[in-house]
């Protein structure tokens, strides 16, 4: 469904001092430096997937989501999605696709959302009973009912995401591209759109690229991760592959009846200790996490166990060092 093919792409800036004598100095005399924001980016994505596409700031994420949905052209490189090539093809090429950008709006400024979502229906010429059973359907799992009639400035960021969303669904897209979906979300909302994500993905095979740096949302949508570092891939797995690798701790916490006894086991740091509770760290490759309860359940009175792995924003910070991005 979506290849993409040795993309590069650079911008030339600006570069100057500060103060106004460097401002007129750069103004009348300016000088550029070039930065490469991706250098042969290659892959592929099969219809139904929901990928996550991660990188630190200036990685090149966001570049790669405005070229492969058409807004910007390459240097090089070649792409094609659904036959058809982004840049080239751009009104044939968006009637498949739905954008979101958290940080910029599709939706007009001072009218009721419902009036953005008419001309939406104008732009994309969706007939009349498509786009009314589009708009039942995503009033009811996002759950728009009382935000169509306000304008979209008295909408909280939370209320606007969700009807960004909406709007990119109208007219039933294929592919969605999610650049940072949920920034600036609260907890609530955050898992109604996880939720909504995951519904359209599983019944209407909505292709999914996930940009984002809350690594929740990847943990709880994708399963497939591609890693971009300075404008190149450099990992692209599954994160069950990510967390085998990178996951060699577990910690392991036990609720006992009072005991003062030593515990020293091969393979584990305690991380804390009280009268009736233990928290440890227990290294997998030297142990496993149920030969540490059961040496533990012949010294103690167990009440209650619980096992945590690594958290996945320790992992993706141990994976940028390995990268060193």
């Amino acid at each position: 469904m979506i290849e993409v093919e040795a993309l590069s792409k650079s911008f030339k800036v600006v570069k100057r001092g500060a103060g106004v004598g460097a401002a007129v100095k750069s103004l009348l005399h300016p000088k550029y430096t070039t930065v490469q924001a991706l250098e042969n980016v290659s892959f592929k994505i099969n219809d139904g997937e929901i990928v996550g596409y991660i990188g630190p700031n200036g990685a090149g994420k966001s570049t790669t989501i405005k070229i492969i949905s058409g807004i910007l052209v390459p240097d090089s490189g070649k792409c094609n999605i659904l036959g058809y090539t982004p840049w080239k093809d751009r009104v044939k090429h968006v009637k498949n696709i739905g954008v979101v950008f958290g940080q910029r709006s599709q939706l007009w400024w001072d009218v009721p959302v419902i009036d953005s979502y008419n001309l939406l229906k104008d732009i994309y010429k969706i007939p009349e009973k498509a786009f009314k059973a589009n708009l039942d359907l995503l009033t009811a799992t996002l759950d728009l009912s009382t935000l169509l009639s306000t304008p979209v400035r008295q909408l909280s960021l939370g209320q606007r995401m969700r009807c960004e969303i909406g709007a990119s669904l109208l007219h039933n897209p294929k592919i969605l591209f999610l650049d940072e979906p949920t920034i600036g979300l609260d907890a609530v909302s955050k898992i109604s759109v996880r939720n909504f994500i995951k519904t359209i993905n599983s019944e209407k095979k909505v292709t999914v690229i996930l940009t984002t740096h809350d690594m929740n949302d990847i943990e709880a949508l994708a399963e497939r991760i591609i890693l971009i570092g300075r404008g190149k891939i450099l990992l692209d797995g599954t994160l069950t592959e990510l967390k085998n690798k990178f996951a060699t701790h577990k910690t392991l916490t036990v609720d006992f009846a009072e005991c003062h006894e030593d515990i020293n086991i091969h393979g584990t740091t305690i991380l804390s200790r009280s009268k009736e509770r233990l928290s440890l760290s227990v290294d997998l490759e030297k142990i496993r996490v149920s030969e540490v309860i059961g040496m533990l359940s012949e010294k103690l009175d167990i009440l209650d166990v619980s096992v945590d792995s690594r958290p996945i924003e320790e992992i993706i910070v141990d994976l940028y060092k390995e990268y060193s991005i």
